[in-house]
């Protein structure tokens, strides 16, 4: 009897230490971050330091943001006048014509935008408004900005350049001028004119206004 009672004790501490352990272990897989920690994630660099591993669990969310933000807003980045019959029948003739007007460009931009393609036309208006920079500081404080929001691999907004472009930005980075990002403008401006300009000619947009004013001009 006595050694039926050991056995019996024994196998009593045993169930109650399994349950005690059972009842911690899920507890502590439960907890955010606990059972995926931060540590086992790639980290990822950009031109100017090691950015936090954490923002890559939020960039599907930003990335969905942006594109909302892109789809929905309606404010434009530059004031114009109406534009005329005569001006949109230009934009017809060449893209340098479309661009050299400001009421084609932001016709332009409502148009990339359905396309969700308007960071190209903002990072051209920023680099225009980049190489016009005097001031040394000036020039680096918008460098920085136009990098992060345009260049940037972890950008929503990130434009499509090639390694060769990109390599250069990041070398000029170390010190920059305002003509850093002229290569990336060119290219940039050169994939609108090859790549959009041809379907926003098509495009009910560009038709629509042009039947517009044609209907209002006094010579129809």
């Amino acid at each position: 009897m006595g050694s039926e009672r050991m056995e019996m004790r024994k196998r009593q501490m045993s169930v109650q230490q399994e349950s005690a352990v059972g009842g911690t272990a899920p507890a502590q897989q439960g907890q955010p971050g606990q059972a995926n920690p931060r540590g086992s994630n790639a980290c990822c660099f950009c031109w100017c330091c090691c950015c936090s591993c954490s923002w890559n669990e939020d960039r599907d969310d930003r990335n969905r943001k942006a594109s909302y933000d892109v789809k929905e807003g309606t404010s434009d980045c530059e004031d114009c006048p109406k534009p005329t019959l005569e001006e949109v029948r230009s934009w017809g003739q060449s893209f340098d014509k479309l661009m050299c007007c400001p009421a084609g460009r932001n016709s332009f931009r409502q148009f990339l935008r359905t396309e969700f393609s308007e960071e190209n036309m903002l990072f051209w208006l920023a680099c225009e408004e980049f190489c016009n920079e005097t001031n040394k500081t000036t020039i680096e404080e918008k460098a920085r900005v136009i990098y992060e929001d345009y260049i940037s691999i972890l950008s929503p907004k990130e434009v499509s350049l090639d390694s060769r472009v990109r390599e250069a930005i990041n070398r000029n980075m170390l010190e920059p001028n305002s003509h850093t990002f002229d290569d990336a403008q060119l290219q940039i401006y050169t994939l609108m004119q090859r790549d959009s300009y041809p379907r926003y000619m098509n495009s009910p947009a560009y038709k629509n206004l042009l039947n517009t004013l044609s209907e209002q001009s006094p010579e129809s």
